[in-house]
C-alpha cells in the first residue's frame, strides 16, 4: 500500500528554490507538479508529488503553502517553478482547493487535498 503524505516546505521564496531543487535534483521520480488556487484570488500554493524511491512505498508530496499572492499576473516564484517542472518534463497542473484558513488545522487541510487530487486520478488510489 503505498502511503501519501504531504511535507510542508515552508511560504518564503527559498522554500519554493528548495521545491524547484528537489524536482531538478529527482526528476526520474517526478510524478506531477501541481498550483493550488484558492478561488478568490487569494493566494497559491505550489506542490510536487514524487514516485516511491526504490522498493519504497511511500510518495511524497512537498508543499509551498499560500505563500504566494495570486494579483492576475504570474509571480517570478511561479515561473521558476514552471521552468524546473518543465526541465524534469512535466507541466504543472492547477487544482483548485480551498484555503487552508477554512479548516481546524493541517492535516484536515492536506486530507482535503489528497482527496481532490485522487478524485482526479492526480495521484494514484489507495490500494
Amino acid at each position: 500500500m503505498i502511503t501519501q503524505r504531504f511535507i510542508e516546505l515552508g511560504e518564503g521564496l527559498g522554500d519554493v528554490f528548495e521545491l524547484c531543487e528537489l524536482i531538478r535534483t529527482n526528476s526520474g521520480r517526478l510524478h506531477r507538479a501541481f498550483i493550488f488556487t484558492t478561488g478568490d484570488g487569494g493566494v497559491l500554493s505550489l506542490g510536487a508529488a514524487f514516485d516511491p524511491a526504490g522498493e519504497g512505498s511511500f510518495m511524497p508530496i512537498y508543499i509551498c503553502r499560500e505563500g504566494i499572492r495570486s494579483n492576475g499576473k504570474e509571480s517570478a516564484r511561479v515561473s521558476r517553478f514552471r521552468e524546473a517542472a518543465a526541465e524534469a518534463g512535466a507541466t504543472p497542473v492547477t487544482v483548485e482547493v480551498r484555503p487552508s484558513k477554512d479548516f481546524s488545522d493541517r492535516e484536515q487541510y492536506f486530507r482535503h487535498i489528497t482527496g481532490i487530487l485522487r478524485l482526479n486520478h492526480l495521484i494514484p488510489p489507495l490500494q
